[in-house]
């Protein structure tokens, strides 16, 4: 049988590596401390994402998103810094990136609070 792709865990991945390399480059422009925040932040919600996959309930799969999502509201945060201050590189389309992901975790918490199983 095969198998149907998890398509957060998907862009969760794809985000943590674009957050990588963007954090990579504020770290050669000496941007250490919302460098070290934001790879802190923007990989752990593809790791919470991972993590509910094996919950042991609805309720602690829910939890899980929930945590996820909480880090996108954070990595929101240090990227809209990033943005607005002209001291730092351009984040180009990382924030979209992380929108597309926050819709679709607030879907699956919508979604899984309104299933009976």
């Amino acid at each position: 049988m095969e198998r149907k792709e998890n398509v957060i865990l998907q862009k969760t991945l794809d985000f943590a590596l674009q957050i990588i390399d963007y954090c990579e480059l504020l770290e050669s422009k000496k941007k250490y401390v919302i460098a070290r925040q934001l790879l802190k932040s923007g990989t752990s919600i593809g790791a919470n994402i991972h993590e509910a996959q094996n919950a042991e309930s609805k309720v602690d799969f829910i939890h899980k998103i929930k945590i996820a999502a909480k880090e996108i509201d954070e990595t929101g945060y240090w990227l809209k810094l990033c943005f607005l201050s002209k001291h730092y590189p351009d984040p180009k389309d990382v924030d979209i990136q992380l929108l597309e992901i926050a819709k679709i975790c607030n879907r699956i918490i919508y979604t899984s609070k309104l299933r009976k199983n």
